[in-house]
């Protein structure tokens, strides 16, 4: 009987330990509730961690992009480079679909931005309006043009432009073979 008893307690004591264990310090993301804010943010590279606006007004949350090889092309609207190089990055974008293109505008005002991408055909790839410099900061480039090449993982290497459609397109293979 007190075999029993010893057993009945020992088996209690196990259950409870186990069960505590498995909550920890009982915040979100105990047993049953899925992961935490802090596991699902740490997949999130800091580089991702900004909002902008799109040029056609739409909001953008650059944590969208987490998991995704990603080619920022950092423009200017009066920059002759950044207009040269416009095709080249549509071309890439074309051959590339599984490749998110984004386009980020800055040191000018908005209406020369939207000019720009209109003059350019460059409308069918995201176009943020950075006129502040946010993501410029961000991704820690201080030049147009400027490519930012990013891993799923979040590793970056970026390059100055112009960038020639065939140079591009060695950059965007190099990413996705890396």
């Amino acid at each position: 009987m007190v075999r029993t008893r010893t057993a009945a307690v020992l088996m209690t004591a196990a259950l409870l330990t186990a069960a505590c264990g498995a909550q920890g310090d009982g915040s979100p993301g105990a047993l049953g509730a899925g992961p935490t804010a802090s596991a699902a943010a740490a997949t999130v590279p800091d580089a991702l961690r900004f909002t902008a606006r799109t040029l056609d007004g739409k909001d953008f949350n650059g944590e969208s992009l987490a998991g995704k090889h990603v080619v920022f092309w950092f423009w200017a609207p009066w920059c002759v480079d950044c207009y040269d190089e416009a095709p080249a990055v549509m071309a890439a974008s074309a051959t590339f679909g599984d490749v998110a293109f984004v386009g980020v505008a800055g040191m000018d005002t908005e209406a020369a931005m939207k000019e720009f991408v209109q003059r350019t055909h460059t409308d069918t790839i995201v176009q943020l309006s950075d006129d502040k410099g946010v993501v410029w900061t961000k991704l820690d480039v201080s030049e147009q043009s400027t490519f930012v090449f990013m891993t799923p993982a979040g590793r970056t290497t970026r390059t100055l432009g112009p960038l020639t459609t065939e140079e591009l397109t060695g950059y965007v293979k190099k990413l996705l073979a890396g």
